[in-house]
């Protein structure tokens, strides 16, 4: 199938292009069937800010027409364009919203803009475009414990998916270095927890600290409307509540929570913490209690428990947890992770949920109906999916866009190996060796952005743009991949991060003011990355006949 010449991204399935162009005007109106009211507002007021027309809705056939198609299927569209008429359908709402976003690429670039812009001919090619998602989960991980986001810019971020077609935001809410959820039951978690009195800036042991307190929170009104907006852009939000390890923040709130008795401080520095949670069935209780309020907040199907990156130091030193693994029947210290995040499951489960964890949960048995995000390679999605796992692929070599851009002295706080824009889009979600059937547990894939060296809006947009946009067509378009054919398209799409306001990165590299002279980061080699990798997934337990390689 021969790749679009239309500058859509992501790419469609199949686009046809015809004479002629439909003229956007100050007389364009809008139609649409029941149920797509949301959406017909959405289009509505995209298609006014730039161009100044009313674009009335509701009345009876409208030069623009939303439709419902019980012959397509979920999330699947199709637009046809003629020099009279624009016909969006769709097998369902979301797939009529991801249509109108596609229509809205076919208009000039300034269609993204916030205001009126005068002397644009607001055309688009008549063409026939049919289209579908290749994954479910089209997702991205928002780190906004390291440094917190302002729901403002949540929403900003939210809007930026919905243009690229991406329908999952898995929001890491709690970590060492802060809880940013307001949990009425236990309100010191964010009265305490929320705020540390410094920020490290660089990576490594030595690095430097501001000396500015940081801090910051979502109220559960907050979260309520950060949900919704995003479900008026078909999109889900997935908590994540750490456990048992990375919860320094919890135990400086409630230092009942820990294994020693050291009073902490909400954690300064990054890094693998080896503070860690108790064991005790009142531990458990709590956070029993802090996932009841979770699941009230966010409805979704999918809660995030955390699970990775435990030390286990701490209960192999501790008699009480020595003597609590005894009383469990438990053989190994290593197995209290696994028995914390199966007490999680269960309570969770019972609500009608599915936990979603880091791929080191599969270190111990694991309910089926767990969800795994491997994130160590792809090792963790071959074991889950043969054990009949559910997965979301984000290994940290093509999905971790926390990780430096090129080789380039200047990038800011260089972390890790380079990741550009060609290798996030050579990755594919399933992973070699899957049979047809276990390949239907990969549900997709996401990219993940943590934040202790991305301080600000700005830094966020210079670290996932164009990046995000290469992870939306991974995540998007069904067929082989072309990366010569991508590049064109991208070039035309970043028009319209320049319409929106995106201080995307640079080809040639970061602008002056992007750049952190000066401090330092943890640049690794390819060679060095995968043997740490490789280290670290040879805790995970595999079935004889699984390719660890």
């Amino acid at each position: 199938m021969p790749f679009t010449a239309l500058p859509l991204l992501p790419r469609p399935v199949h686009e046809e292009q015809m004479p002629g162009e439909f003229m956007l005007t100050a007389q364009t109106t809008l139609s649409h069937h029941p149920g797509l009211e949301s959406v017909a507002i959405s289009l509505q007021n995209s298609l006014r800010s730039a161009t100044g027309f009313p674009v009335p809705v509701d009345v009876e056939q409208g030069n623009i027409s939303l439709l419902l198609d019980p012959g397509l299927g979920e999330s699947e569209y199709s637009v046809s364009i003629s020099p009279n008429t624009v016909e969006i359908l769709g097998g369902d709402a979301a797939g009529v919203f991801y249509g109108c976003q596609t229509f809205l690429q076919l208009l000039p670039a300034a269609i993204f803009r916030s205001a009126p812009v005068a002397n644009v001919q607001w055309s688009a090619p008549a063409c026939h475009i049919a289209d579908k998602p290749r994954f479910g989960w089209r997702g991205i991980m928002l780190d906004v414990v390291r440094h917190f986001l302002p729901k403002r810019e949540i929403f900003r971020f939210i809007d930026l998916m919905a243009m690229h077609k991406l329908n999952t935001l898995h929001l890491h809410l709690s970590d060492d270095q802060g809880w940013r959820v307001e949990i009425l039951r236990y309100p010191k978690l964010t009265q305490i927890g929320a705020w540390r009195r410094e920020t490290q800036v660089g990576a490594g042991a030595n690095a430097g600290a501001d000396g500015r307190p940081h801090g910051g929170y979502y109220t559960q009104g907050d979260i309520r409307e950060i949900v919704a907006y995003a479900r008026l852009r078909f999109i889900d939000v997935v908590p994540e509540i750490e456990t048992p390890g990375h919860v320094q923040a919890a135990l400086a709130a409630y230092p009942e929570l820990g294994v020693t008795d050291q009073t902490l401080e909400v954690y300064t520095r990054w890094g693998i913490n080896y503070n860690v949670l108790n064991v005790e069935d009142s531990t458990v209780e709590f956070f029993n209690n802090v996932f009841d309020e979770i699941m009230d907040i966010f409805p979704g199907k999918y809660i995030g428990v955390g699970g990775d990156e435990c030390p286990k130091d701490q209960w192999r030193n501790d008699p009480r947890s020595l003597e609590r693994m005894a009383d469990l029947g438990l053989n190994r210290v290593e197995d209290l992770q696994s028995w914390f995040i199966a007490q999680m499951e269960t309570h969770i489960s019972a609500h009608g949920r599915r936990i979603f964890g880091w791929d080191e949960i599969l270190e111990g048995e694991l309910a089926p109906t767990a969800t795994v995000a491997s994130w160590r390679g792809m090792t963790g999605a071959r074991s889950a999916a043969r054990r009949g796992h559910d997965v979301v692929c984000c290994p940290d070599d093509l999905a971790y866009f926390d990780y430096r851009q090129s080789l380039l002295p200047s990038e800011p706080i260089p972390v890790s190996i380079p990741l550009g824009v060609a290798e996030v889009y050579g990755f594919d979600p399933v992973p070699h060796g899957l049979s047809p059937e276990q390949a239907l547990h990969i549900l997709g894939g996401q990219a993940n952005l943590w934040t202790e060296h991305i301080d600000s809006a700005r830094m966020l947009d210079y670290m996932a743009f164009p990046r995000l946009c290469a992870m939306a067509e991974v995540l998007w378009a069904t067929g082989e991949k072309d990366l010569a054919a991508f590049t064109p398209r991208l070039e035309a799409h970043l028009a319209r991060l320049d319409a929106v306001g995106v201080e995307y990165r640079q080809a040639e590299g970061p602008l002056p003011w992007q750049q952190r002279p000066g401090v330092k980061g943890r640049p690794e080699t390819h060679q060095e990355r995968a043997a740490l990798i490789a280290k670290l997934v040879a805790s995970i337990k595999s079935s004889p006949d699984d390719d660890l390689s």
